[in-house]
């Protein structure tokens, strides 16, 4: 039998973690393609798929699985925070002029408000809310932030907190600006998969002076299963430099304000 590089040490859990780490780096993968690579039966692939699956990391389909969104199911924090960090960095990087000192902002529990989240630490004093833990982990270190942790129910797919208690405490705070990010934007709206996600984000957004929506270009001239706001509602879009000119047009035939951040 051929040795393959990348070949995992025996045992399920560990195997899990390979596949896992596998798909989420090529996006997508046939089982037929995880038999070979980690040469184990096609049944033990459905079964470690079908716990990956449980644990929300990937997808299945017929034939294999992915990491990669859909109109319906957001791709895993895992396949996220690492893919488009370049654009992501950009935007962080053109979103952040908006932050001065003494002001108190909100971030989302996406991987590009994340991003932004890195530079912080340079604008204090600073008051910065999240239901994000990633966020919150990063932020918890940074000198001359004040950090509210937004509490709920800890979802796992996204390692954020969400649910009806998460929404009743970003209720009661007002904040100077929200920074959010989304699935997918087309037709003069904002778009996410998940209604538990949906619900928060509409919650951030109205309790914040002003509002900025942060999207990579892959996510313009597409849609998922629920609005989450109108374009209008925010004050700018911030994408990359990657998207193309019928979406900015599209963006200009609606009449939104946006900026475009160099890679």
């Amino acid at each position: 039998m051929n040795s393959r590089k990348g070949r995992e040490p025996s045992g399920p859990a560990r195997r899990q973690n390979a596949i896992a780490e596998f798909v989420v780096t090529r996006g997508s993968a046939t089982a037929a393609d995880l038999t070979e690579r980690f040469e184990v039966s096609l049944m033990t692939i459905h079964r470690d798929l079908d716990e990956l699956a449980r644990q929300g990391i990937v997808r299945k389909f017929r034939g294999g699985v992915t990491a990669q969104r859909s109109g319906v199911f957001e791709s895993s924090i895992a396949y996220r925070t690492k893919s488009m960090q370049a654009e992501k960095n950009a935007i962080a990087d053109k979103a952040v002029e908006r932050v001065e000192p003494g002001m108190a902002i909100m971030l989302d529990d996406s991987t590009t408000a994340l991003a932004l989240a890195r530079h912080l630490e340079k604008i204090t004093p600073l008051t910065v809310v999240t239901n994000f833990l990633e966020g919150l982990n990063l932020l918890s270190a940074m000198r001359g932030i004040r950090l509210v942790a937004l509490g709920g129910d800890y979802d796992a797919l996204h390692k954020s907190f969400l649910g009806v208690s998460c929404v009743e405490a970003i209720a009661a705070l007002r904040v100077d600006i929200c920074f959010v990010s989304t699935s997918a934007v087309s037709g003069g709206h904002a778009y996410h998969q998940e209604p538990h996600v949906v619900l928060v984000k509409r919650a951030m957004l109205q309790s914040a002076e002003r509002n900025f929506l942060l999207v990579d270009h892959t996510k313009l001239g597409r849609v998922a299963l629920h609005k989450v706001a109108s374009l209008t509602d925010f004050e700018k879009i911030i994408t990359d430099d990657g998207a193309p000119p019928d979406a900015l047009g599209e963006l200009d035939n609606h009449k939104v304000a946006y900026d475009v951040a160099l890679r």
